[in-house]
């Protein structure tokens, strides 16, 4: 009797141990990766958060090649920064081109520059799968 106790306390004790490890090591994976928000999360949009977008329209054909959903979805994320302007994409690509947005554009092209592919590659799928409803 003693003994189907320990056993079934053993094998009580193993599984939950082993159900509970894997969730402990998808937390750990979870804090490694860097998720990069690219939903609008107020009112007033910066010169940084555009360039950075601009700079998605630059990089992203070459590394997933043409794509109308992605092409769609770049329309609905600068129209969702820019406050659902009918002409939303028209109005980034004439800010881009002042004086005063050149800096942000030159800040955004380093850091895409800086990333690797995998990682833009991610976040124009991220893009293309998000904003393409």
């Amino acid at each position: 009797m003693k003994k189907n106790v320990f056993k079934t306390l053993g094998l009580s004790l193993l599984i939950a141990s082993s159900a509970l490890t894997s969730t402990a090591f998808a937390a750990d994976k979870k804090s490694e990766t860097e998720k990069i928000e690219v939903t609008p999360m107020s009112d007033s949009v910066t010169k940084q958060e555009l360039a950075a977008i601009y700079v998605l329209s630059e990089i992203c054909p070459s590394l997933i090649g043409k794509d109308l959903k992605f092409n769609k979805a770049y329309d609905n994320l600068v129209k969702a920064y820019l406050s659902n302007d009918a002409n939303a994409v028209e109005t980034l690509n004439k800010r881009v081109k002042g004086k005063d947005f050149q800096e942000a554009l030159k800040e955004a092209r380093a850091d895409a520059k800086a990333a690797s592919d995998n990682d833009n590659r991610q976040i124009c799928d991220d893009v293309r799968n998000y904003y393409s409803k």
